[in-house]
């Protein structure tokens, strides 16, 4: 359906309606059919559940089909910068609610998992403080910090997400900040991530910036790298590349130079670094990379890289791919496939008495939001709207479905 921009459309309609609707008869929490039509459709199909039991039950599913891992969001109303009527009151609600949201989505993770959260979703006052670029107010301050320390102990990854390009100044300061406390542990590995949108011609310099800085102070650049959400708007500001093929070349070219830890290309070191114009370019830091993406070509492009390097016996960066559950399928299947088939190769090798290193075995996430399906579902309409170019580009997924349906459709009788 989100192939079709005209079906896209009506189905937003007609949701907003449902959701917004006060009659006992159309409004999906008051009215337990409607509300288990929706459950057993669209929530099934995006979201992981509404409880600890049904997050736990979709994970465990999710693990059996050959996913590493989750990355769970907390399907949180965010309230918009400035908006009237916000009392100091309602500022703190916001902000409790957030980290009880953070709090919980961490306690049903396992190690290893990833928590998605929006800085956002700290209410208008912290909307606003992004937007200009301030630090976050002792209150706000205080709700991360309890995060950080609940995500850290159970080894839980933080995915903090990019917003509109007037927001990721703040951003980044927020979140490059706390990599400098969280990624400078004994295990090397990183905990907070930062979000770098392919789609921004401002991203290779900005992504140079914070590599100079992790590799000068000492800590594990956390990478989760993305296309990005807010092209229309980008574009008309003249902020994002005019072609897809230029996004898509400064995503892929991205990715490499990250797997091989290597300048060159698009990512070239700051030039005010305080070295000598005849001095080496600065030592890359180390880096843990999450390629989140619903391009097969880019995860084609990745794995190929990761053979080769396993092959030649090169360090490999920790990494892991992620799609959105109930999105792009025919990219998390492939990943699947290529799971199984390392894992077979390495038990192959292990049994003939040969190492295994050879060998690299993809990391595949599935992102889910969990909540009531009132909260999923707007949580869900929002982020259509934020995404709905990538939301309208899903023909790909409907041809790789209808393919898979007509070759079993031959094989069950014979055909194949």
């Amino acid at each position: 359906m989100s192939s079709s921009p005209a079906l896209l459309s009506a189905c937003f309609t007609v949701l907003n309606a449902l959701l917004r609707s006060k009659s006992p008869l159309t409004n999906v929490e008051k009215n337990p059919i409607l509300s288990a039509i929706l459950k057993n459709t669209f929530y099934a199909q995006f979201c992981a559940g509404e409880n600890e039991a049904e997050v736990r039950q979709t994970r465990r599913r999710l693990g059996q089909m050959g996913y590493d891992g989750v990355i769970l969001e907390y399907a949180l109303e965010v309230l918009e910068a400035g908006e009237k009527g916000v009392t100091e009151e309602e500022e703190m609600k916001a902000i409790e609610k957030w980290k009880k949201g953070c709090l919980d989505s961490v306690s049903m993770a396992e190690p290893g998992d990833f928590l998605g959260l929006k800085w956002s979703g700290l209410g208008p006052g912290a909307l606003s403080l992004l937007k200009s670029a301030q630090p976050p107010t002792p209150a706000i301050a205080s709700a991360i910090s309890t995060v950080c320390t609940l995500a850290s102990t159970r080894s839980v990854g933080l995915l903090p997400g990019a917003e509109e390009s007037g927001t990721n100044p703040g951003i980044d300061a927020w979140t490059l900040s706390l990599q400098r406390s969280l990624n400078r542990n004994p295990s090397g590995k990183a905990i907070m991530y930062s979000t770098y949108q392919a789609y921004l011609k401002t991203t290779p310099a900005t992504l140079a910036a914070h590599l100079e800085t992790a590799s000068r102070e000492g800590f594990t650049l956390g990478v989760k790298l993305v296309r990005g959400a807010y092209l229309a708007g980008e574009q008309r500001r003249g902020l994002a590349w005019d072609t897809k093929e230029e996004t898509d070349c400064c995503y892929d070219e991205l990715a490499e130079r990250l797997l091989r830890r290597e300048y060159g290309g698009l990512l070239q070191p700051p030039a005010d670094t305080g070295r000598s114009a005849r001095a080496e370019r600065p030592a890359f830091p180390r880096v843990d990379l999450v390629l989140a993406t619903h391009n097969l070509a880019s995860v084609r492009k990745a794995q190929a890289l990761r053979a080769r390097q396993a092959e030649r016996g090169e360090e490999r960066i920790p990494l892991a791919y992620a799609q959105l559950m109930g999105m792009a399928d025919e990219v998390s299947c492939e990943l699947l496939q290529a799971v199984k088939a390392a894992e077979r190769e390495r038990r192959e090798l292990k049994e003939a008495g040969k190492g295994d290193e050879a060998v690299d075995v993809p990391r595949a996430l599935k992102c889910s939001t969990w909540g009531s399906t009132a909260e999923c579902l707007n949580f869900l309409l929002r982020r259509a709207a934020e995404n709905r170019d990538a939301a309208s580009r899903t023909a790909d997924t409907r041809d790789a479905m209808g393919r898979e349906i007509w070759r079993r459709t031959k094989a069950s009788v014979g055909l194949s």
